[in-house]
């Protein structure tokens, strides 16, 4: 599947070695004023300098705007990749907790080069998606923001590390989710995992929730229906109550790391496996839009959902 949505729909293409990337973004309004600034503004947080790769991240639109205004067709649009290098020697080479074997399993690729689009390189389009489904989003008071949660974890020289980041939705309505299969918090938790790196997904409390009483977390509201506390992240039932939607998604470690390691080639034979420096130390903080970007694609697509519904 390279579809992502429901109404507002994201199809993208490209790997990170291929001469570009690009995608269609479907069920977007029309009207919709249309600020390309933004979604550079957008592309170059996600392209801040961190790995050795140089990519300006320009997105051309080739459908779908007229006159800085969406028409309502499908909005088409390109990124060239400028530095995308495949090395010869480690393309032959299983490297640790990539997706390396698990694509030659499934579609028998003998070269990560075919596995390309398992690389973070492809979050530029979600970056695209997210920033169009923002504009709309602002149009409605709703505003997507991240952060980084602090670590103490020392990294040393040519390791990588981990990440929590935690996000939060403000303004939204009371009212969207899709029970039973299509819930808000679950569209969001499927949104992050298929984030690369991303191994855990928690919303509100999440897991400190397990050692909490009851009458310790519900969250109890007041005569005009406010509520008092927010322990469940701004979602009930699967459903939007209309407080701040929290929650947090955990990265693991970027597994291109600078030390050597002990594995394998395509034809078992053992040897040893090092990253160039052309990769960060941690998915932070480009990570951020990323998940915004994710975020917003899904609480557009319910709004959009919601609304045909009511017709």
């Amino acid at each position: 599947m390279n579809t992502f949505g429901t109404i507002f729909r994201l199809t993208d293409f490209g790997d990170t070695h291929g001469p570009c990337m690009g995608g269609i973004i479907d069920g977007c309004p029309s009207g919709l004023l249309f600020d390309i600034p933004f979604v550079q503004a957008e592309l170059a947080r996600r392209s801040l300098p961190g790995d050795g790769r140089c990519e300006k991240d320009e997105v051309r639109f080739l459908s779908g705007i007229y006159d800085g205004v969406t028409t309502g067709a499908p909005i088409g649009f390109v990124i060239e990749n400028e530095d995308g290098i495949a090395s010869p020697v480690t393309n032959q080479l299983l490297k640790p907790s990539h997706s390396s074997f698990v694509y030659k399993e499934k579609y028998g690729h003998t070269c990560n080069e075919q596995g390309g689009r398992s690389s973070a390189r492809q979050t530029v389009c979600r970056v695209v998606a997210g920033a169009v489904a923002k504009m709309f989003l602002r149009n409605h008071g709703v505003t997507v923001t991240s952060r980084v949660l602090a670590s103490s974890v020392q990294v040393p020289s040519g390791d990588t590390v981990g990440a929590t980041v935690e996000a939060v939705i403000h303004g939204l309505p009371a009212g969207l989710g899709e029970p039973v299969y299509d819930k808000f918090d679950a569209r969001l938790a499927a949104a992050m995992l298929s984030i690369p790196a991303c191994k855990g997904f928690e919303i509100g409390e999440g897991f400190r929730a397990a050692n909490m009483l009851g009458s310790q977390y519900n969250d109890v509201q007041n005569p005009d229906f406010s509520f008092q506390t927010n322990h469940d992240g701004g979602v009930q039932a699967g459903i939007t109550n209309g407080e701040d939607v929290i929650f947090r998604v955990a990265f693991k470690p970027i597994p291109s790391i600078q030390l050597s390691q002990k594995t394998i080639d395509y034809q078992g034979n053992e040897t040893i496996y090092a990253s160039s420096n052309r990769n960060d130390v941690c998915v932070a903080p480009r990570v951020l839009p990323v998940v915004e970007a994710m975020a917003a694609h899904v609480t557009f697509d319910l709004m959009l959902l919601k609304q045909a519904n009511k017709l």
